[in-house]
C-alpha cells in the first residue's frame, strides 16, 4: 500500500508524532535534510507535497504533539529552503499562523517558535502578510504564558528589523487601520507593543508617520492613563517626538483635525492626559496663528476650567492653560493681522461658551472670562453688541451676587464698557442705557437687602470710577423719586449712595460741583439728589453741608426735634460727625471762623451743630464734636437777625421752602410706614 505521508517515510511520521521533543526534533532534522535534497534537484513538487503534508496531516491535526511535530518540521523546511520559501511561503506562514491562537500552551509556543524561524530565513517576502503577522504578535504579547511572551518578543524585534529595511516598500496604509483598531486597548503590554511600533516607524526618515497621526492620536493619549510608569514614559516619548517634528514642519501636519481630539483630552480627569494635550494645544496656538481661532469655542471649553487649579499637583496645568489664554488674546489684538484672525472667529458660539463658565464657575475662570468679554467688546465692539443683551442678565443676576469681589469688581468693568459703547455721546442727561442698567441694578439691591448692604457700596463706587458719577448719581436719584419702591430700600439706598459721596476720592470732582449751587448746572443736581436723600434726614443733612446750604442745615436740624429718634437716626448722626473731622469737611471747619458773608454762614453753621450736640446722647460723637465747638467764636453775643441776603443759599436759584415742605412730607410717609409696622408686630 502506498505511503499516503510520501515523501515522508512512516518512521519519520511517527517520530513527528511523538510526545517526546528529542524525537520530533530528529524527524524535523530528517525532514530538512529531505528538503535540501529536493531543492538541489531542483524537485519543487516534491517540496510542495512535503509542506502539504506537514500542514494538513500535523499542524491541522486534533493531536496536539502532531501539531507540534509539524510546526518544527515547516520551520526546518524554510531553513531548508533559504530564499526560496518566498515561493512556498503562504502555505508555509498560514498553517502556523492557525495554532498561535491554540488552547495549547506548548503548541502556541512552538508555533510562535516556529514563525520566528520562518520570518527569519523569509525577511522581506513575509511583508505581504505582516497584517495577520502583526494580529497574531498582538495577541502573542498579552499571552498568559511567560514563555510565550518572551517568544514574542524575539520574534517582534525581528519583524521590526524586516519592515525597516523594507521601509520604502512597507504597506503603511495597510499597517495604520491595524494600529487604529488596537490603540485602544487597556492591556499595558498591548499598549507597550504598539507604541514600539509606532515609535520605530516614527524613527524611519522614509516613513511620514506625522500623516498619519490624526488616526492614533486618540489613542496615544489614552495611553498616557496606564498604572505602569514604564509604558507612560515611553508614550511621553513618543509625543514629543511627534511634537518635535510638527514644530519643523507644521505644513505637513492637520494641525485642524488634531486640534479636535485634543479639546476631547484635554478635558479628561487624568492630571498627565490633561497637561499634555494643553501643551499641544498651546504649541498648535503659536503655529497656526488666526487659523486657531476657529476652534475658540472648544479650547475655552478645554482651557477655562484649568485656571481654577490649586493644587500643586495641577499647577503645570494651569500654567499652561493660561499661557494658551495669553496666546489666544494677543491673537484677538494683533495689530497687523487683527482683521485676518477676527474673521476665523465663530463669535456666536464663543459667547455661548464664556457665557455658561459665568455662572456655577470657580472664581479665576470667572475672572480669565469676564477679561475675555471685556476684550472682545474692546476689540469688536460692533459684532458684539448683539450679544449684550443675553450677557446683561447673567452679569448682573450672577457676577454681581458672586462671593468675590474680584468678579464683582471685573463685572462692573464689563457692564461699564457694555454701557459706554451703547451711550450716545453728548451732554444730555437722558441716558436711556444707564437708566436701564440702573433700573435693573436697583431691582437687585431690592429684592435683596443683604446684597445692597454687603456690595452696594463696591458695586456703585466701581461703577463711579468707570461711568459718569454724575449721571450716575442722578439717574439713581431719578429713579428713586420715580419708581414706587420700598420706603426701607429707599432709606438704605440713600444712605449707601451718601457715604460713597463723602468718602470716596473718585468722587472729588462730583463734592466740588456740589460745592458751588451757584452754579446752574450743580444746583440742578444739588435738587435732584435733595428729593431722593429726604428719605434720610442724616444724609440730607449731609448733603447741605456739602452744599455749604447753612442756613438750610439749621432749619433742618431744628425740624428735628419733631422726628422721631430712632437708634438709626443716632447712628447717622455718630457717622456724620466723625466725618465733618475728615479732610473733606475741612472747608466746612474753616467757614466756623469765616468773616465772609458778614458771618451769616459761620453763624447758621454754628448754630446748627450745636443743634446736633444737643440732640446726641453724650458719647464719643458728643464730646469729639463739642470739643471742636469749643474752638469757634462765639456768636450768640452778635444780634439774632442775620441777614438772608448774605448767605449761600441767597445766591443761588433753588427754592428751598419747597425742597423743606418734601423734606418734611416725605418724612411724614417714612413715620406714617413706621406706625403701620407696629401695629401689625402688635397683632
Amino acid at each position: 500500500m502506498e505511503n499516503a505521508f510520501a515523501p515522508i517515510s512512516e518512521a519519520c511520521v511517527k517520530a513527528l508524532s511523538d510526545k517526546t521533543y528529542e524525537k520530533r526534533k530528529v524527524a524535523a532534522l530528517e525532514i530538512e535534510k529531505m528538503v535540501t535534497d529536493f531543492k538541489t534537484k531542483k524537485n519543487m513538487t516534491q517540496i510542495k507535497r512535503i509542506i502539504d503534508v506537514l500542514s494538513r496531516d500535523f499542524v491541522r491535526s486534533n493531536d496536539s504533539n502532531k501539531k507540534k511535530g509539524g510546526l518544527i518540521a515547516l520551520a526546518a523546511t524554510s531553513i531548508a529552503l533559504g530564499k526560496d520559501t518566498e515561493k512556498f511561503i503562504e502555505d508555509i506562514v498560514n498553517p502556523i499562523m492557525n495554532c498561535l491562537i491554540d488552547n495549547d500552551n506548548r503548541v502556541r509556543f512552538f508555533a510562535s517558535e516556529s514563525l520566528y524561524n520562518v520570518v527569519k530565513v523569509a525577511r522581506g517576502a513575509v511583508l505581504p502578510f505582516f497584517p495577520s503577522v502583526f494580529n497574531a504578535l498582538s495577541r502573542l504579547v498579552t499571552d498568559p504564558d511567560q514563555t510565550i511572551k518572551n517568544g514574542s518578543e524575539i520574534l517582534d524585534r525581528l519583524l521590526k528589523d524586516i519592515v525597516i529595511e523594507s521601509s520604502q516598500t512597507f504597506d503603511l496604509q495597510a499597517f495604520i487601520p491595524l494600529v487604529r483598531e488596537r490603540i485602544m486597548v487597556k492591556s499595558s503590554f498591548a499598549r507597550q507593543f504598539i507604541i514600539s511600533w509606532i515609535s520605530v516607524l516614527n524613527a524611519v526618515p522614509e516613513i511620514n508617520m506625522v500623516f498619519f497621526l490624526p488616526e492614533i492620536l486618540h489613542g496615544l493619549f489614552q495611553i498616557l492613563e496606564d498604572p505602569l510608569p514604564e509604558i507612560q514614559r515611553m508614550c511621553e516619548s513618543l509625543l514629543a517626538q511627534f511634537l518635535k517634528i510638527i514644530k519643523l514642519d507644521p505644513g505637513a501636519a492637520d494641525i485642524p483635525t488634531m486640534t479636535n481630539v485634543l479639546i476631547v483630552q484635554a478635558q479628561s480627569s487624568n492630571p498627565l492626559i490633561q497637561f499634555y494635550a494643553i501643551t499641544w494645544i498651546k504649541e498648535f496656538v503659536q503655529l497656526s496663528g488666526g487659523e486657531i481661532l476657529c476652534f475658540a469655542s472648544g479650547i475655552f471649553t478645554a482651557i477655562l476650567p484649568c485656571l481654577a487649579f490649586e493644587s500643586e499637583a495641577k499647577k503645570n496645568i494651569k500654567d499652561c492653560a493660561n499661557a494658551v489664554n495669553l496666546h489666544l488674546l494677543e491673537l484677538i489684538s494683533n495689530g497687523e493681522d487683527k482683521q485676518r484672525n477676527l474673521s476665523y472667529l465663530d463669535l456666536s458660539s464663543v459667547m455661548e461658551v464664556l457665557r455658561q463658565y459665568l455662572v456655577h464657575s470657580p472664581v479665576p475662570t470667572k475672572i480669565a472670562v469676564l477679561k475675555w468679554v471685556h476684550h472682545l467688546f474692546t476689540e469688536v465692539h460692533d459684532e458684539m453688541s448683539e450679544h449684550a443683551n443675553k450677557l446683561f442678565p447673567v452679569l448682573l443676576r450672577d457676577c454681581l451676587s458672586d462671593s468675590s469681589d474680584e468678579v464683582v469688581l471685573q463685572a462692573i468693568v464689563v457692564l461699564a464698557e457694555i454701557v459706554n459703547s451703547a451711550t450716545v455721546q453728548g451732554n444730555d442727561f437722558d441716558q436711556t442705557q444707564y437708566r436701564q442698567f440702573l433700573v435693573e441694578l436697583l431691582n437687585l439691591f431690592s429684592e435683596n437687602n443683604t446684597f445692597l448692604e454687603k456690595r452696594g457700596t463696591l458695586i456703585i463706587r466701581q461703577l463711579c470710577r468707570l461711568l459718569n458719577a454724575e449721571y450716575i448719581y442722578r439717574t439713581f436719584a431719578e429713579i428713586l423719586l420715580e419708581e414706587r419702591i420700598n420706603l426701607k430700600i429707599a432709606s438704605t439706598m440713600v444712605r449707601t449712595l451718601n457715604m460713597i459721596l463723602l468718602t470716596t476720592s473718585d468722587l472729588f470732582d462730583l463734592r466740588n460741583m456740589l460745592h458751588d449751587i451757584r452754579n446752574e448746572k450743580s444746583a440742578s443736581l444739588f435738587e435732584c439728589l435733595y428729593k431722593c436723600w429726604a428719605h434720610c434726614p442724616v444724609s440730607t443733612l449731609s448733603l447741605c453741608l456739602l452744599a455749604q446750604c447753612y442756613q438750610h442745615v439749621s432749619e433742618i436740624v431744628t425740624l428735628f426735634a419733631d422726628i422721631e429718634i430712632t437708634v438709626d437716626f443716632l447712628v447717622e448722626i455718630d457717622k456724620m460727625v466723625q466725618l465733618i473731622e475728615s479732610p473733606i469737611f475741612a472747608s466746612l471747619r474753616l467757614a466756623l471762623i469765616s468773616h465772609s458773608n458778614d458771618n451769616a454762614d459761620a453763624q447758621h453753621l454754628s448754630r446748627a451743630l450745636y443743634g446736633i450736640l444737643m440732640l446726641l446722647p453724650q458719647t464719643e460723637a458728643f464730646h469729639l464734636l463739642n470739643n471742636r465747638l469749643k474752638c469757634v467764636p462765639n456768636y450768640w453775643s452778635q444780634p439774632n437777625k442775620i441777614s438772608s441776603k448774605s448767605t449761600n443759599e441767597s445766591q443761588c436759584n433753588i427754592k428751598f421752602d419747597e425742597l423743606f415742605t418734601y423734606f418734611k412730607y416725605v418724612q411724614d410717609l417714612h413715620h406714617q410706614k413706621r406706625v403701620e409696622k407696629r401695629k401689625k408686630n402688635q397683632f
